[in-house]
């Protein structure tokens, strides 16, 4: 397909290509160039952590500082590989979780029937204006009363209901079409048989971007560690490396490197993950522009 001249989607590189290029450079600048220096700072050695004019790229890379992380966390009472355990029971317990409740509740609220529906909609959309800091005093209260405290639970279940994954998944079951779901029950389909069979394969970009929210929201979070969790044995990942790095820097100018090396551990499985569920959170964007 041509207009004016110009192939639409060409596979090889054209000269009309150079000017959209050239406007989405910028972007691509602002958004990796922070990734970038995020890998090349974990591996700068100590002269050029402290270098003026600061380097953006490592000229003498070295491992050192993932070494002093690790030595340093071989000397704590606990060893890293339970905290490593921790988070990825508790990312992964999240993370199933809250997308099987997600696009239940999103189907439910779609293409159900029943009395409150609309009310419980506001409700989460409601939710959605609030922080995790705003509700942090009532969350622990909550946690508290139901004997939750210094559990994996008190670091699971507050984590589990995100509204905007809830919202992000509704939109796309609204766009099912109905016609499709009542010649499901024609054939006799019933509720459970239309969630598994018709509504999550037609909305797998969503639950990808709903995963990486999720993913995201639990990964890097603090507060359960802070306030639910007293025993150091159930404690996550990112509360160790917080800890360990803050009290590293604080005593010596080599800790700038162990919070550099763990800033890298903990920010690559966003990547890795994104990376692999890329086209899926493409296809999300494409979709959610269509009506």
């Amino acid at each position: 397909m041509a207009y004016k001249g110009h192939k639409i989607n060409p596979k090889k590189f054209e000269k009309s290509q150079i000017k959209i290029i050239l406007m989405v450079l910028p972007m691509v600048l602002l958004t990796g160039l922070p990734i970038v220096y995020i890998i090349f700072h974990a591996f700068k050695p100590m002269e050029e952590l402290f270098a003026f004019p600061p380097k953006f790229i490592t000229t003498n890379p070295t491992f050192d500082n993932f070494r002093m992380l690790f030595k340093n966390s071989q000397t704590a009472g606990i060893p890293l590989s339970k905290y490593v355990f921790n988070s990825i029971l508790i990312t992964v317990s999240v993370v199933f979780s809250s997308l099987i409740i997600s696009t239940a509740a999103a189907y439910a609220l779609s293409k159900l029937k029943f009395k409150g529906r609309v009310l419980a909609m506001n409700i989460n959309q409601l939710a959605l204006m609030f922080v995790p800091v705003a509700v942090m005093i009532p969350r622990y209260l909550v946690v508290n009363v139901l004997g939750l405290t210094n559990t994996y639970w008190a670091q699971i279940l507050p984590l589990i209901p995100l509204p905007v994954a809830l919202f992000l998944v509704k939109q796309f079951v609204d766009q099912v079409p109905d016609s499709l779901i009542e010649a499901a029950y024609m054939d006799g389909a019933k509720e459970m048989q239309i969630y598994r069979k018709i509504i999550i394969p037609m909305i797998k970009p969503a639950i990808a971007t709903a995963a990486i929210l999720v993913f995201q929201q639990v990964w890097g979070n603090l507060e359960a560690s802070n306030y639910y969790v007293n025993d150091d044995g159930l404690k996550s990942l990112v509360f160790y490396m917080n800890t360990l790095a803050s009290t590293t820097t604080t005593n010596t100018v080599a800790g700038q490197g162990v919070a550099a090396a763990a800033s890298l551990i903990m920010f690559l499985p966003n990547l890795i993950l994104f990376c692999f569920l890329q086209n899926k959170v493409m296809n999300t964007m494409a979709h959610s522009g269509i009506k």
